[in-house]
């Protein structure tokens, strides 16, 4: 047995923002990633941070915005904890001293991006804004912090209603149960549940799988978020092009060189996700090649030097001015419920960043709502643990027998997703998607296995069933068709 102050699993924003502030008090953390400590979606997000900071912006715009892109689906105490406390939260950082792309006279630069009113994001190394914040969260942990890299979590240690840690294992194969009275779950959301995502390889839905285990309340888990424009390489998803690219003047057009969202007002090619995604996507399966034109984005190259490289690895000549792309699984609103405090219902654990729900999204992110997210409220759950005082608890595991059933690979996990739960969900077939997971549970509901008796990969897939089960679950449920969640009747 490891025992530790408080374990976090992720090493995402959500899991650094707080690390950084809990590790000046003293305490003892241990923070378990799945592979390295910069691997992580925080590390791949190139738009930015939204933020009121500019002389024509404040807080209630940005909440505003935030519920109307939500489909005033969102928490609306949640929502305006998080613009209230963002520019404090954002000037903490610079103060120490993260450095935010700035124009020749020392100003912030604000770009635009979906469903934003005006320009109010932030960023860094143009398109690297996520991995910076990251590097500046590394540097601001101290020698209170230990990182555990290639260990992957395996179940959280729980007993009537009580965390206690978690059990992992090891990059040697060695199982390791680590005891603490603080367990911070921070795992990312789910987009490898889907054949083309903007996500890391390593976010295969554990965080919400292992939550469902424990017993801890879901909420929203219908919401799934796609990004209009992935870089297509033949029919495959190859990297994100940023949304702030067409805050920069970029503009979707397909193979006929047609601008089909310009009747979309008021925002046309800077709509709302969801409703861009949708339309790229029945273009796409109509057979139309669709293409970000970037003729009018000035500087390109230098203002994202990380799509540069995306497109020129992929063969893509960014001087064409044409940049080929297709929707992809990009953010889950869903997710583990939390407070903005980061409390779920099982005592001692907590959630922060994509793998909770604290409601501030609603029913579709607004753009760059999601590194602020992270930021925010992992801050707030690092006070909240600062505030209590709790002691760790110690008990007799039980240890299941049971088995999976023979298991999917996971391209069809991804398929059946994307056909059942995808952009466009038909009500009388997602029944079937419930029904194809089930098939998959011994005893129909995903419940504990003895995870020594499974590899890693294999548990990744078990989770991978068990988030797709609950998400179509989920959309069993809710009826009307309402922002991500999209249903033809």
């Amino acid at each position: 047995m490891i025992k530790t102050d408080i374990v976090i699993i992720g090493s995402g924003i959500g899991a650094l923002s707080a690390a950084s502030k809990l590790c000046r008090y003293n305490k003892k953390i241990t923070v378990i990633t799945k592979a390295m400590r910069k691997t992580c979606n925080s590390s791949l997000a190139q738009g930015g941070i939204s933020v009121a900071l500019s002389e024509e912006d404040n807080y209630k715009l940005h909440y505003e915005d935030t519920m109307k892109a939500g489909c005033y689906l969102n928490d609306s105490d949640a929502v305006m904890t998080l613009v209230k406390n963002a520019p404090d939260a954002i000037n903490e950082l610079i103060a120490e001293g993260m450095e935010f792309d700035r124009d020749e006279n020392g100003k912030l630069c604000f770009g635009r991006e979906g469903a934003h009113r005006l320009s109010r994001v932030v960023h860094a190394g143009g398109d690297r804004t996520g991995l910076k914040v990251i590097e500046q969260l590394l540097k601001e942990i101290n020698e209170n912090v230990e990182i555990n890299e290639n260990e992957m979590a395996l179940d959280l240690r729980i007993k009537d209603g009580v965390c206690a840690g978690v059990t992992t294992r090891d990059k040697n194969g060695k199982i390791k149960k680590y005891s603490a009275p603080y367990t911070i779950l921070a795992t990312g959301g789910i987009g490898q549940l889907y054949p083309c995502t903007s996500n890391d390889v390593t976010i295969t839905g554990d965080g919400i799988a292992m939550a469902y285990r424990a017993g801890c309340r879901l909420k929203n888990l219908e919401f799934v978020q796609f990004h209009p424009t992935m870089l297509d390489v033949n029919g495959n998803a190859a990297g994100l092009i940023s949304e702030a690219v067409r805050g920069a003047g970029g503009v979707l057009v397909n193979d006929k060189g047609e601008r089909f969202m310009k009747d979309f007002l008021p925002f046309k090619d800077l709509s709302p996700r969801d409703v861009v995604s949708r339309e790229v996507y029945a273009r796409y399966l109509k057979g139309e090649k669709i293409y970000l034109d970037i003729t009018a984005v000035d500087n390109f190259k230098q203002r994202f030097p990380s799509i540069t490289e995306i497109c020129l690895s992929n063969g893509i000549d960014i001087d064409k001015k044409l940049i080929p792309v297709i929707p992809g699984a990009h953010f889950h609103m869903g997710g583990v419920e939390a407070s903005v405090k980061g409390n779920t219902n099982i005592d001692g654990l907590y959630a922060v960043g994509e793998v909770s729900c604290t409601g501030v999204h609603g029913a579709n992110r607004l753009a760059s709502n999601s590194l602020l997210e992270g930021i925010v409220f992992g801050r707030l759950l690092a006070d909240n643990i600062l505030s209590s005082n709790r002691k760790s608890v110690e008990f007799d595991e039980q240890i299941s027998k049971l088995t999976p059933n023979k298991m999917p690979t996971k391209r069809e996990i991804q398929n059946k997703m994307m056909e059942f739960v995808g952009i466009v969900r038909y009500e009388n077939k997602i029944d079937e998607a419930v029904k194809w997971f089930e098939q998959f549970s011994a005893d129909k509901a995903f419940g504990r296995i003895d995870i020594s008796a499974v590899s890693n990969d294999q548990l990744e897939i078990y989770n991978m069933l068990t988030t797709g089960w609950l998400i179509a679950k989920a959309a069993e449920e809710r009826k009307e068709s309402v922002g991500a969640h999209y249903i033809v009747k």
